[in-house]
């Protein structure tokens, strides 16, 4: 049993992406750097998936996926206003700032992980001179860095607050397939119906072996962007290897399948573990993390059982990520656990 629930990366490529990978390797000699069937074949499919004209582009992992398209949306003297538990300012390594020259991440407070119109007018109007970097996007988590899902509506709400501003909306989507699977939306519904403009799609933690897919949905902000890409080594040579495995993904709705099956796993050891009385789950987990506050002994006692978790992400307590190919039987396994070391404690 492979015991660990630290993060949905861990988990290998699905069946269904690793067919089409090995099918393009079996294919011979194709064009490079983008130029191959394959990656036409997939920028058409994400256009007719998303049921509109837009920009695709492939890049090997999320923090480059959205430093470069937060680069391509911010000038120097710009800044990007996020939540304060959002990816691209607790684990990207200054990434943001560092493609965007210098635009600076103003970070709100919000409940649940999430930014509302609210917080978004009050950082903007903070300060209006120009000793201070000019608002310039909002960049939202779907889903949260906590594991909660923003609404149809809370997107709609934030766009309207972003277009009385003029700012763009950025989402960080490396657990999109999640989201949507936890709102049960049509994709179009969370992301350019809702304003927003550009999308990191993340397909690595959705049973891809690499790879995210960053959507311009307001092409003309998509100018230069292949640029970027080069410019950041982030163009691969043998870009097949990277599109490919994606109609994997695509084909049969795997990425939702994908995502209901770790959003279900989710669920099912919430329901294992939400009556203890030395458990607090500390969020609705609406995607495929649960949040939870553990007394010191029985974290010990679980990491003395082989059991993996995060315990630095979002707001503290210990988080468990839950995967495409995570088992019932392993969700069982780690709510017996804890059920055995509470009844010790």
């Amino acid at each position: 049993m492979s015991q660990q629930f630290a993060s949905d990366n861990y988990a290998g490529t699905c069946p269904e992406a690793l067919k089409y990978f090995l099918e393009a390797n079996a294919s011979g000699h194709e064009l490079a750097y983008g130029e191959d069937r394959w990656t036409t074949q997939v920028c058409d499919q994400l256009r007719e998936l998303f049921q509109t004209d837009c920009e695709v582009f492939f890049v090997f992992n999320g923090t480059a996926a959205n430093s470069l398209a937060l680069a391509s949306l911010c000038q120097s003297y710009h800044s990007v206003l996020c939540h304060e538990l959002a990816h691209i300012e607790t684990d990207e390594c200054g990434g943001p700032e560092f493609f965007s020259n210098g635009s600076k991440l103003l970070v709100g407070k919000g409940a649940n992980g999430k930014l509302t119109p609210q917080i978004i007018d009050a950082l903007v109007t903070k300060r209006n001179d120009v000793h201070y970097p000019r608002p310039k996007v909002v960049s939202i988590t779907q889903s949260t860095e906590v594991g909660t899902v923003y609404t149809v509506e809370e997107l709609r709400a934030i766009a309207a607050m972003a277009k009385r501003h003029q700012l763009k909306i950025h989402m960080d989507g490396a657990r999109f397939a999640n989201a949507v699977a936890s709102l049960n939306v049509h994709p179009s519904e969370i992301t350019w119906r809702a304003g927003v403009d550009v999308l990191c799609f993340g397909g690595t933690k959705n049973g891809l072996p690499i790879g995210e897919a960053v959507i311009f949905f307001n092409k003309s902000l998509a100018e230069d962007f292949a640029y970027r890409v080069k410019q950041s080594g982030q163009l691969a040579s043998k870009m097949r290897f990277i599109s490919a495995p994606w109609l994997g993904l695509l084909e049969h709705e795997t990425w939702l399948k994908n995502a209901r099956h770790a959003n279900q796993m989710a669920q099912l050891l919430h329901e294992r573990i939400k009556d203890l009385s030395q458990i607090k789950v500390m969020f609705p987990p609406q995607a495929n993390a649960v949040f939870a506050e553990l007394p010191l002994p029985i974290i010990q006692g679980l990491r003395a059982k082989g059991w993996r978790f995060y315990q630095f992400i979002g707001e503290g307590g210990c988080r468990f990520m839950c995967a495409w190919d995570t088992a019932p039987e392993t969700v069982e396994a780690l709510a017996a656990d804890i059920q055995c070391l509470c009844q010790h404690a």
